[in-house]
């Protein structure tokens, strides 16, 4: 028999050990010798590892590593159990001496057991397992705090990527999955295991600090970014962790808050992404998240995370919690949870010893949470490869996500002033002086003087470089070879009295007669954000640790979505109505009327050599005065990242078409979701005791279009095909060429079973352009008498198809009524259990989803 080295062998662990060789034996088809030589542990056997490797299918792989992984748990002892719950305290990393790390899984060397290394996400590699030594020294020396581990801006460097709705806003799942690749491959260089993304939250608040992070507000485009991004990360070996489960659609007392949302309703939004990450993304674990949902804490939720996510999805992956979301000892594990994070805190060795003293946990139990992690990291290599840092091309993949960025910009419209021309003499940049987007490259944490990763959420990555927005224009304009054009920064005071031209003081008048002057105006405005903050004014004395956060008196849920609104000195903590992080006006949108109310001095009207480039968290609520003929062109580049200046210089010049499309619905102000918004569903009601804060999705299923749609509010029915209500409609984006989708039609595919429809896109521009045709279903009337209303339509396809001039090309999208989305069911709660109601089904295909954009393809019957 094979000597087994660095541990004490028990007859237990031995009888278990020869059973489970014998067991991959016969699973292999062949044999392991296991008089080979080998000296080691069974689980690291040779043999094993290349049949593990060579499995035909991922069920296969993952048996063998189920396999290995029960023979790990075999032969260890109960307090190496124990101390693999859960994250480690932070300390020098014995691999990585070079790494002080706060995010990992301390190893156990005579195992085998590797430091389990994990990286926040979702925008590139964010606070990740390594951050200065020197950190440690002050800790070591008493000067220093080791939590400071998690958030130093002295993390490991990586490609600062465009922000996560950049990514869905491409509505090209190849986008994704190359954003997914980037990330997959950095983590790979800095010897990282598991990814703590994407996240698929639904951008149900257009509020939401962490929008940015997430993929919009349709639950089918979030599941299908999502499922190509993971399967992107784990093709590099790596773990991929869909988040946050569930309900964790506001940042506004997130800790505490509790959720009340219908059973129908998370099935057919909120749980759907999360749905096509496990079975068709094959997601290796699931992160819980901090908020409670329908009474119970999402990290403790039984029914969600056994009953939905094992018992009904069959996910065989791990559940981690979000950091410090776990609220007590026994309840995480009962009800599904596997993993503590960060630390040892509700799973300590005492606190579990207890437990397993009393019998409400036991070792079973503990096995059970272990089997289901080494699972995952035996399958995607973890054991089996050197904890080792490589550098990183930073070059290469700067360049792609200038690629990503560039794919995901949206033009909202345009007055004839893009694509700018290179020859272009005069030009002036505009922004606000308290404000980044004109100042520096914008990512989440982004603040005005601080370097990009410099200790805002955890999602912030620290880059090598980043590219300033004047500095693309300049690098363009060169590259072009014009050297001798005048570019100008004209930053504009919030109170629209003062400004400052390349540094030098002006009056807010005579700033406006400069860009009068200018043959093109560039102007650059948004909705900074971050994690652990909504874009909401709350009450005063309102704090992270606070019981509940109301919204401050006289405030309204609809003014983050202004661009006039910000905060004071933090994105990461509640922003009130005074004291240290008091809300301000920027004033944004009253410069912006007094720019396009000047009178141009060059020939050129205002609007047609105007751009506003917008660098936004999510939709944004329209003035009037700005959306039409009269206003500028704007072109919508989200949180670009580190290339951020390349990125828009590219659009803004023309080198790239934009052709992205709108992941989300930007209002008019005054008829959002928001103004209708009533304190139950954001940011939730105070209970007689004081300290219970509850938020009701009382919208249901009409969450985004879907309201606009449904025309909830009254204010919203729709008139020559346009809603009234709506500035922008979701899946809208123009491009620097027309298209024309024709010839719609839809038919039942016979031998798959699907339902085949066909559209001929048309380039009738003079330029390559790519465009989206999208397909949207209408469920018949008896949809409604399941459950909760249904809205008018449902997104249930989409293609990105790339055009030369005047070329044609027939696109066909395939709505599975098997598919993971349940494009044709809804959920019976009575029964527990998808339903196709009976009727007639009508097809919509087009480019936005708009009505005057849509053209009916047909129908079916079921």
């Amino acid at each position: 028999m094979t000597r087994v080295t660095h541990y004490k062998k028990t007859a237990l662990a031995a009888a278990i050990g020869a059973a489970l060789t014998a067991g991959i034996v016969a699973c292999g088809g062949g044999g392991d010798n296991i008089d080979d030589g080998f000296v080691g542990n069974e689980w690291m056997r040779p043999s094993v590892v290349a049949r593990q490797n060579a499995a035909g299918s991922d069920a296969d792989r993952e048996t063998v590593a189920n396999q290995r992984a029960r023979l790990l748990i075999g032969a260890m002892s109960q307090d190496q159990k124990l101390q693999q719950l859960t994250g480690s305290l932070p300390e020098m990393l014995p691999e990585l001496p070079e790494c002080y790390g706060a995010r990992h899984v301390s190893g156990i060397a005579a195992l085998n057991i590797p430091t389990f290394r994990i990286t926040n996400g979702p925008v590139g590699l964010g606070q990740n397992d390594c951050v200065s030594k020197a950190l440690f020294d002050k800790v070591q020396a008493g000067t220093g705090s080791p939590f400071a581990a998690y958030t130093d801006p002295s993390s490991a460097k990586a490609t600062a990527l465009p922000s996560a709705i950049s990514a869905a806003a491409s509505f090209d799942t190849a986008v994704a999955s190359t954003y997914g690749t980037v990330i997959g491959t950095e983590m790979n260089n800095l010897a990282l295991h598991v990814f703590e993304a994407p996240g698929v939250n639904m951008a149900r608040l257009p509020l939401l600090g962490r929008n940015f992070e997430y993929f919009g507000e349709d639950p089918f485009l979030t599941g299908s970014m999502a499922v190509a991004e993971v399967r992107a990360v784990q093709a590099k070996g790596l773990i991929g962790m869909a988040k946050h489960f569930v309900g964790n659609e506001q940042e506004t007392n997130r800790q505490k808050i509790q959720e009340n949302i219908d059973p129908q309703v998370l099935r057919e939004i909120y749980l759907l992404p999360f749905e096509m990450a496990v079975k068709d993304g094959k997601a290796a674990a699931i992160m819980c998240a901090y908020n409670s949902v329908n009474g119970v804490n999402s990290c403790e939720n039984k029914p969600l995370l056994t009953g939905v996510l094992r018992d009904d999805w069959g996910f065989t992956g791990y559940v981690q919690s979000d950091f410090f979301a776990v609220k007590s000892t026994v309840g995480p594990m009962v009800g599904g949870m596997d993993h503590e994070m960060p630390i040892p805190q509700f799973w300590s060795k005492a606190n579990l010893t207890a437990a397993l003293g009393a019998g409400t946990l036991s070792t079973a139990m503990f096995d059970k949470s272990l089997e289901r992690r080494y699972t995952q990291m035996f399958k995607w290599g973890t054991f089996d490869r050197a904890i080792k840092q490589t550098p990183i091309d930073f070059t290469a993949n700067g360049q792609t996500a200038r690629d990503i960025g560039t794919k995901a910009a949206v033009l909202l419209q345009n007055n004839g002033a893009l694509p700018l021309t290179s020859s272009v003499a005069r030009l002036v940049v505009v922004g606000k002086a308290s404000q980044v987007y004109a100042q520096q490259a914008v990512a989440g944490g982004a603040v005005v003087g601080k370097a990009m990763g410099s200790g805002g959420g955890s999602s912030d990555v620290v880059p090598n470089y980043t590219v300033a927005p004047v500095d693309g224009i300049v690098n363009a304009l060169k590259a072009a070879g014009n050297t001798t054009a005048s570019v100008q920064l004209i930053l504009v005071d919030d109170a629209n009295a003062t400004a400052t031209v390349n540094g030098v003081a002006k009056t807010f008048a005579e700033a406006l007669a400069t860009a009068a002057a200018a043959d093109a105006v560039v102007v650059m405005a948004g909705t900074i954000s971050e994690e652990g903050a909504d874009r909401a004014t709350t009450a005063d004395g309102s704090t992270l640790a606070s019981n509940t956060v109301p919204l401050a008196p006289g405030a309204s849920a609809a003014d983050g979505t202004s661009l006039d609104w910000y905060a004071a000195s933090s994105l990461t903590t509640p922003a009130t109505a005074t004291g240290a992080n008091a809300v301000k006006n920027s004033n944004t949108v009253a410069m912006l009327k007094a720019l396009m109310g000047t009178t141009s001095t060059t020939g050129k009207a205002m609007a047609q050599k105007t751009a506003l480039v917008l660098k936004d968290n999510a939709g944004v609520a329209m003035d009037p005065a700005l959306v039409g003929s009269a206003g500028p062109a704007i072109l919508e580049v989200w949180f670009p990242g580190q290339e951020d200046g390349n990125i828009v210089a590219d659009l803004l010049f023309g080198k790239s078409n934009p052709s992205g499309k709108l992941p989300v619905t930007f209002p008019f102000a005054g008829k959002g979701f928001l103004d209708n918004l009533t304190a139950q569903q954001f940011p939730g009601v105070v209970a007689a005791d004081g300290v219970t804060q509850t938020v009701t999705y009382a919208e249901q299923l009409h969450i985004g279009y879907r309201w606009y749609d449904a025309n909830i509010s009254g204010q919203c029915a729709v008139v020559n095909g346009a809603n009234p209500c709506v500035a922008f409609p979701f899946g809208h984006g123009l491009s620097y060429t027309s298209f024309n989708i024709g010839a719609q039609s839809v038919v039942l595919n016979g031998a798959s079973g699907s339902y085949d429809v066909k559209a001929t896109v048309k380039n009738n521009g003079t330029v390559t352009g790519s465009e989206v045709v999208q397909v949207y279903l209408a469920l018949p009337a008896s949809a409604g008498g399941v459950g909760a209303a249904q809205p008018p339509k449902r997104l249930t396809g989409f293609q990105k198809v790339e055009l030369a001039a005047g070329a044609s090309k027939e696109v066909t999208i395939s709505i599975d009524p098997a598919g993971t989305n349940h494009p044709l069911s809804v959920w019976n709660k009575a029964t527990n259990a998808w339903v196709t109601p009976a009727g007639q089904y009508t097809v919509y295909v087009g480019k936005s989803s708009a009505p005057k954009d849509l053209a009916q393809a047909g129908s079916f019957s079921k």
